[in-house]
């Protein structure tokens, strides 16, 4: 439901939860002020039980925070075989289904009617998931600012991810990155 005039500005944001105690997980999302979580895992499973698709939806309802799963539309392994080359997820094949489209106008309009969202997926570093390497770049090329909550629980942009990503050194990826640091995924090892 839109709202009339957020009370604070909107969010969106990434947070991957890898072997972190529940406690620790919630402190960040509420030290963040996250109102909706956004499972973007294509496969919302897990080894530890409270990350489990299934349990996450109450047990994150019981902290006033709503559960939504994504991974449909924005998961990093996509059911779609068109998403594949030799393999291996491409992720500019994946940036062009309907679905993926969807999911990205979804996340624009939370941020626009002021909602704070986090998207959720297992692996712990941003740099090393889809939820930066596709969504992050994906959302920037629209001009929609995302932020990552990182394995210390800091906020780092999309840009400090990528240079996480190059060590520094974008510019030796040559055309696997333009003015705003899209990402090629055939230049790095692919994400999740």
């Amino acid at each position: 439901m839109p709202r009339e005039q957020p009370d604070r500005p909107g969010l969106l944001t990434t947070i991957g939860y890898g072997d972190r105690p529940w406690e620790d997980f919630l402190e960040r999302l509420r030290r963040h002020h996250v109102e909706y979580i956004a499972d973007v895992r294509s496969h919302p499973r897990s080894r530890l039980p409270e990350y489990e698709g299934e349990a996450l939806r109450p047990a994150l309802a019981r902290c006033g925070i709503k559960y939504v799963f994504m991974g449909d539309s924005l998961g990093g392994k996509p059911d779609d075989p068109s998403c594949y080359v030799g393999g291996r997820v491409d992720y500019a094949q994946c940036e062009k289904r309907p679905a993926f489209i969807a999911g990205l106008d979804r996340l624009a309009g939370a941020l626009r009617d002021g909602h704070r969202v986090a998207l959720l997926c297992s692996e712990l570093d941003p740099e090393r998931c889809h939820r930066s390497k596709l969504i992050g770049q994906a959302l920037l090329k629209r001009g929609i600012p995302i932020s990552h909550i990182d394995r210390d629980g800091n906020s780092i942009d999309q840009a400090q991810v990528i240079e996480r990503i190059t060590g520094g050194q974008a510019h030796l990826f040559g055309e696997s990155f333009t003015s705003i640091g899209r990402y090629d995924p055939g230049a790095l090892s692919e994400g999740n």
